[in-house]
């Protein structure tokens, strides 16, 4: 006979999270959810609150001062321990549930697990409309947690307590599933959060988590062996896959016996370490000249673990040249581009191609460039990020340089200490191809949404689930307005992050592509989005920060921003140092990207702008 318990649906959901364990890809067993951020409010105050305090010492609850944001920070620490791990966020109805949807896409987009709980309207509807619901006039069963739909892996609303006993179980299962890894969202009415049932005991104990490694099919291994044993400038493209599968100890060792060249797109950048003789670097539209020049050449390109992004293959234009292979744990990324596809996990995958390999290798000459081109490259790097102009402000490069060598003053290795960490703006494309990473993780970017405002929160997120390590949050101005309540966060909870924001008083990166795309600089740069009687922008950023309680400073140039790194990385609690930055200077590479062009325009710079588009778009993959 089956042992119960009499429970609240809440209760039951807390008490299964609290007990969940996963068995982690080093054999570790560790508390799956990392904990519940939450914002409380009329829609999980009561059926939540209670559930989540009565467990407090089993599952800790993280207060937090935006719900997007606190939902970016849980999506962070599930991508720093490469989706092992989660945490679960729970809001009240209304604008506190919509105010997640924007994370819930960041989480869709990118891949990442993160457990939704919105509270709900009322599933018996006595009270409607309650406060804050919202009323759709041709449908009775909506309410504003249906906007998560269409951005979440799962979704299941709750209306009684008895459906969480298989509700759970499949967000989780989606969750842990590499393929399909995602957002779950279950949307808990505030009467039925509340409502009691008799649980059953095995509820409670859930057994340990396991993620599964799909091996490749017989057929298609050998149409991938047979591919890349024609090739003889292969060319493997790392994605963000390599360090979910934590597969990156097989990438080397096939890069290695095979002379094949890796490039790396945001997500897979760190899965080889920054001075590995044949690590060529950042590719694709923010990529570096030398690895997009490999990749034009190549006859073979290895994609392996990424989704092929237009940033990362040039709009389709950077290698259509090429045979394409995609490794790949999701068939809908493996079959893109009409490609040869190898479904399988990136760690069993790699290995199962190494069977069938023995004695191929790329042409010597093609491997001997590779390793000539890395070598060129890092001494490139390491002239660009540390030769600073005097008389004119300084661009990310010299930043990036700054924050990378203070870590020398205290004796430390930044490529193994920091994780950096941005998402939007000309940062990314600048981190891409200069920052140094030694360890896998090491270089954190949300850029497949690329969203403004994860920044703060997302370095809060990292600390969370990394502690030994220095958190670093480069940020421009732009997004640091978008979203930066999480600073007094990291505060609060005591999680020390250091913030350099690089302050060129706009969105200078949008501007250069309204230049680039012929229309003239309108309404992104500060200064020239000032009506007649407003007032120009003079946002004091270090005070800003220190009124949420960090320590800030406003550094005048590249040597103090070096000074004031060497103590913040000293400091106990979090930082923020902000420099005066320029948008006009960039670092060089980089390839076509596809932005549509007006067809029709007064101005001789569009119809030029828009000829070399049409030019262009004759050179993409079909």
């Amino acid at each position: 006979m089956t042992t119960t318990q009499r429970l609240t649906l809440s209760q039951a959901l807390v008490k299964h999270l609290a007990a969940l364990r996963v068995e982690m890809h080093d054999g570790s067993i560790q508390p799956y959810c990392g904990g519940v951020f939450t914002i409380f409010g009329h829609g999980n105050v009561a059926g939540m609150g209670e559930a989540l305090v009565a467990e407090r010492d089993k599952l800790t609850t993280y207060r937090a001062h935006n719900e997007q944001t606190m939902a970016h920070a849980a999506i962070a620490f599930a991508k720093a321990q490469f989706r092992q791990r989660i945490m679960a966020v729970s809001t009240s109805i209304g604008p506190g549930a919509t105010n997640m949807v924007t994370a819930a896409a960041v989480a869709h987009v990118n891949r990442l697990p993160v457990l939704l709980l919105p509270g709900d309207v009322f599933a018996t509807r006595r009270p409607d409309p309650v406060l804050q619901q919202i009323e759709s006039f041709g449908q009775g069963d909506v309410s504003a947690s249906d906007c998560f739909r269409p951005v979440t892996r799962y979704f299941d609303r709750l209306t009684r307590p008895e459906h969480i006993l298989t509700a759970l179980p499949r967000a989780i299962q989606m969750m842990t599933d590499p393929a399909n890894c995602g957002p779950a969202c279950l949307s808990l009415p505030q009467d039925v959060q509340a409502m009691a049932f008799d649980c059953p005991e095995d509820f409670l104990t859930p057994e340990v988590l396991r993620f599964r490694r799909p091996p490749a099919d017989a057929r298609e291994l050998a149409s991938a062996v047979a591919l890349l044993r024609t090739a003889k400038r292969p060319l493997i493209v790392a994605g963000g896959g390599v360090l979910y599968s934590q597969a990156w100890a097989e990438l080397r060792a096939f890069a290695d016996a095979h002379g094949v060249p890796v490039v790396e797109s945001h997500g897979g950048k760190s899965s080889l370490p920054w001075d590995h003789p044949l690590n060529l670097g950042a590719i694709g539209v923010d990529g570096v000249s030398w690895a997009n020049d490999m990749a034009r050449e190549a006859d073979v390109v290895f994609a392996v673990g990424t989704r092929l992004q237009d940033f990362t293959t040039g709009s389709h234009a950077l290698f259509p040249q090429a045979k394409l292979l995609s490794l790949n744990v999701q068939p809908y990324d493996a079959g893109k581009w009409s490609g040869t596809a190898l479904v399988a996990d990136a760690r069993v995958g790699l290995g199962q191609l190494e069977t069938g390999l023995a004695g191929w290798a790329a042409d010597v000459a093609w491997t001997a460039r590779a390793q000539q081109q890395a070598a060129v490259a890092n001494a490139r790097i390491s002239e660009l990020t540390t030769n600073v102009p005097k008389d004119m402000l300084p661009y990310d490069a010299e930043v990036i340089g700054a924050v990378r060598d203070s870590a020398i003053e205290l004796g430390l290795d930044s490529g193994t200490r920091d994780v950096a960490l941005c998402a939007a703006g000309t940062l990314p494309a600048e981190l891409h191809k200069l920052w140094r990473a030694s360890l896998p993780g090491n270089y954190h970017m949300e850029y497949g949404y690329s969203c403004m405002g994860y920044e703060v929160a997302g370095g809060l997120g990292v600390k969370m689930a990394r502690p030994e390590q220095e958190s670093i949050v480069l940020v421009g101005d732009g997004s640091y307005m978008m979203a930066n309540s999480e600073l007094a966060t990291s505060v609060l909870l005591g999680q020390k992050i250091i913030v350099v924001i690089l302050d060129n008083r706009g969105y200078g990166c949008i501007e250069r592509l309204q230049i680039k795309t012929g229309s003239p600089g309108f309404n992104n740069m500060l200064d020239d989005c000032v009506p007649e009687g407003g007032e120009r922008s003079t946002i004091d950023f270090a005070m800003h920060a220190r009124a949420m309680g960090a320590h800030a400073v406003h550094v005048k140039d590249v040597t103090e921003l070096k000074a004031a790194m060497v103590k913040a990385r000293q400091a106990q609690r979090t930082q923020v140092i902000v420099i005066d930055t320029t948008h006009t200077r960039i670092t060089d590479g980089g390839c076509w990207w596809e932005v549509a062009i007006p067809e029709v325009s007064s101005r001789a710079e569009v119809r030029e702008a828009h000829a070399n588009y049409l030019h262009a778009q004759a050179q993409q993959r079909i």
